[in-house]
This record gives structure tokens, C-alpha cells and sequence, in this order.
């Protein structure tokens, strides 16, 4: 194997990786978005119940034994 066929072999391995990882990178970020969205939603809701309702969430209220 001659030294400009070698790399040209390396050359298309690197060129794959990359394009695998790009791939890998665009997934995130779309997964990314999607998740700040949903807590974005969740932040609304909850900021929605705490102006209606002014009561303490279940997690944050004794246990009825107390």
C-alpha cells in the first residue's frame, strides 16, 4: 500500500467520523429543544398554580403524623 493510498484511507475514516458525530450533535440538539420546551411548559404550569392556589405543593407539606 503506497503512503497516498494509506491517506486516503485515513482521510475517508476521519470523514466518516465526523459525519457520524455531526449526526450525533444535530440529535442532541433537536432533543435539546425539545426538553427546554417541555420545561418551559412545566415552569408556566407551575407558576400558574402557585398564583391560584398560594398553597404549599404536596412535597413541601408535613405528613398528616406530624
Amino acid at each position: 500500500m503506497s503512503v497516498e493510498q494509506a491517506l486516503e484511507e485515513r482521510i475517508a475514516h476521519l470523514t466518516r467520523s465526523i459525519e457520524d458525530l455531526s449526526d450525533v450533535v444535530a440529535r442532541q440538539a433537536r432533543e435539546i429543544e425539545r426538553l427546554a420546551a417541555r420545561v418551559g411548559l412545566l415552569m408556566a404550569r407551575e407558576a400558574e398554580r402557585e398564583a391560584e392556589g398560594g398553597a404549599l405543593p404536596l412535597a413541601d407539606q408535613r405528613p398528616p403524623h406530624w
